[in-house]
């Protein structure tokens, strides 16, 4: 029996990049899929090339950002399939521009379609899988914790995704629902400024032009593994867990936790800036 056989799986944004990754690789392990996009040319190529392929795939046209659309998503897969069991929530935009030069559409529009779409579809796929169960997984980005020149919208919707991601996991754990968070580092249309980057210093320094491996990225052909794994009754003991993965690396990032300072009194202004001072400094570094 094939790692997913039986499984009905929605996985939004699934017409390129990573989204059709996943969605090719989750029907390749036995998935029933609902595939949407807002290209209707591009939502028909994908499910007629994983029917191709001897897998069950449904089309669903339209944006995250319609709640109807939404609900529709998960509607069609328990009309098609009978039930839900997971939702990849991929759908995501960039709409890049500095914090002062940003427009308030170009924040909204990012808002509306990466952090209000994933809590739409979520929403209405929670109430189809309260009776028997289910699976979320997020897709995040490093941007929602570390910040990225020109994405003040971008990384307020992924922080917000994990905002959510904890949220959910005290709400529906009751349920059976678990919900995780993925960090894929692939190399798609969204990621194409590094290699435009990496490409003009090759250029200035005459050195050979670096490959997405060499750069530590992956494809989404081979970040989709981790996403069939997360899928499958293999991970049923994983819930509230974010994961960083490039095809080749794999990181499990811990959960926050605070370090507390006391004193039997309230604290002075000296006191207060010398043990900020004398704070362990903190270094981030990109798991590659």
């Amino acid at each position: 029996m094939s790692t997913l056989e039986g499984k009905r799986i929605v996985v939004t944004g699934a017409t390129r990049g990573l989204g059709r990754g996943f969605a090719l690789g989750l029907a390749a392990a036995g998935a029933r899929l609902v595939v949407n996009g807002t290209n209707a040319a591009l939502a028909e190529q994908v499910t007629e090339e994983i029917r191709a392929a001897g897998g069950t795939a449904e089309p669903v046209v339209g944006s995250v950002t319609d709640d109807s659309l939404a609900e529709r998503l998960i509607t069609t897969c328990m009309e098609r399939y009978g039930g839900v069991d997971s939702v990849v929530n991929n759908a995501g935009i960039v709409r890049d521009r500095t914090l002062m030069n940003m427009t308030p559409d170009e924040f909204d529009e990012v808002i509306a379609v990466n952090l209000r779409g994933t809590w739409s579809v979520s929403r209405h796929a929670a109430r189809a899988m309260k009776a028997t169960g289910g699976h979320l997984l997020q897709i995040f980005s490093n941007s929602g914790f570390t910040g990225s020149i020109g994405q003040t919208n971008y990384a307020a919707s992924k922080a917000g995704v994990m905002g959510m991601l904890y949220a959910w996991d005290v709400e529906l754990s009751r349920f059976n629902i678990r919900t995780n968070a993925l960090w894929p580092i692939a190399e798609t249309d969204m990621t194409q400024v590094v290699f435009d980057m990496a490409k003009k210093r090759s250029e200035e320094t005459g050195k050979p032009v670096p490959s997405a491996a060499d750069l530590g990225f992956g494809t989404p052909e081979t970040i989709a593994p981790l996403v069939v794994y997360l899928c499958s009754d293999r991970a049923s003991h994983l819930r509230s867990q974010l994961f960083t993965f490039n095809g080749r690396k794999l990181a499990l990032w811990s959960h926050p936790k605070e370090t507390w300072i006391e004193r039997k009194e309230s604290w002075t202004l000296d006191e207060l800036d010398a043990a900020m001072r004398n704070s362990e400094e903190k270094v981030y570094v990109v798991p590659m």
